[in-house]
């Protein structure tokens, strides 16, 4: 059953690969805009409303000094006051402004609980002011939170599934601040390749001139794509990305087998190669089976009943065969000699992992 699904996996690869080339992919999906980026911002506050599963005040203290500080703020006065509530939790609040988020926007924010409560589940955030690296607050976060585990516990047993201590609020910030960026003041724009290949960039540069013209755009590195926006007879940086993002680009991209020994997962590119070599694998099963005949004597005659010991042992050997793999094999043709073994995916791992050594598979081997 392995094997069949293997087999299928490759051929599915193989018709989605095509003959080793990739499929061409839009400019917007292969590299960012230098300078055109996210900021992170975190803040710290209070979940409050949760079913007795918040943090306990004796190894959380700063829980109640902050629910404190929160109260007075409120016009309520708990100074000297013996309070020991158990549906508070403080949590760190952490999330991303998007570029060019203005003020009103609204964005996801992720909660996280640093004491000992043991679930966030049903509880509500209150106004948490959000801060940035510069230590002005841009947003201010506010809502319902949705946990992503369950925790169901008894006198002697508990539960857990997922993360209770962690979740998200959808659009649970509010932008107060922008951040100061004059976009349409940028003269040169420079696009970042996700992937950095000269390949990829080389084409790049040449499909954004046959777009725009001639030295428009120009190759820094292998990362790194200079757009002249003067050149290009558009003033207007935000025109001139609009125009080039949607250009195909056929990407280039470096061979690459990547294996996950835990969960015995394989994925190979397309370009991957393997000089010419034989492999072998085999497990042996030693099989004994035990089959004992009773004797007993005829009725009515002396004797006594014999247990006759009867035994099979023998030897069996799986999958010893000695398979060769042709040189220049792609990706199919690899995947098909190695389930001629009938190896499982763990075996194949390790199979691989030989090959790579002898120095025979021509591609980059990633070990996770």
């Amino acid at each position: 059953m392995i094997g069949r699904i293997l087999t299928i996996l490759s051929l599915a690869l193989a018709l989605i690969a095509g003959p080793g080339r990739a499929e061409p992919v839009r400019l917007k999906d292969l590299v960012e805009v230098d300078g055109v980026r996210g900021n992170d911002l975190v803040g710290y506050g209070l979940v409050v409303g949760l079913n007795g599963t918040g943090d306990g005040i004796r190894n959380s203290p700063f829980t109640e000094e902050i629910m404190a500080n929160l109260l007075e703020r409120l016009g309520v006065n708990v100074a000297g006051e013996d309070y020991r509530p158990r549906n508070v939790a403080a949590v760190f609040v952490t999330a991303t402004l998007p570029p060019f988020s203005r003020a009103g926007a609204r964005i996801d924010v992720t909660v996280s609980a640093i004491g000992d409560a043991k679930s966030l589940l049903g509880g509500t955030l209150v106004m948490t002011p959000l801060n940035g690296a510069d230590g002005q607050i841009y947003a201010v976060a506010q809502g319902t939170v949705i946990a992503g585990g369950i925790l169901a516990e008894a006198d002697a047993a508990r539960v857990v599934q997922g993360v209770p201590t962690a979740g998200t609020i959808p659009s649970g910030a509010r932008v107060e601040r922008e951040v100061p960026f004059d976009f349409s003041q940028v003269s040169s724009l420079r696009l970042a390749l996700k992937v950095p290949d000269f390949t990829t960039a080389a084409r790049i540069e040449r499909v954004i001139n046959a777009e725009l013209g001639a030295r428009s755009a120009v190759m820094l590195d292998a990362g790194t794509v200079s757009l002249d926006l003067g050149r290009s007879g558009m003033s207007s940086p935000a025109h001139v990305l609009a125009r080039i993002e949607g250009l195909s680009v056929q990407p280039e991209t470096r061979a690459r087998v990547v294996v996950d020994q835990r969960s015995g997962t394989i994925v190979m590119g397309a370009d991957v190669r393997i000089s010419r070599v034989a492999v072998a694998q085999g497990n042996l099963t030693l099989r004994i089976e035990e089959a004992p005949l009773v004797a007993q004597p005829n009725p009515f005659s002396p004797g006594e009943t014999v247990v006759v010991p009867r035994s099979n042992a023998e030897i069996i050997t799986e999958g010893t065969g000695l398979a060769e793999v042709p040189g220049g094999a792609n990706l199919s043709e690899v995947v098909a000699g190695l389930n001629a073994l009938g190896v499982g995916p763990h075996d194949m791992i390790d199979i691989l992992k030989s090959i790579n050594a002898a120095g025979a598979l021509h591609a980059e081997f990633v070990i996770q």
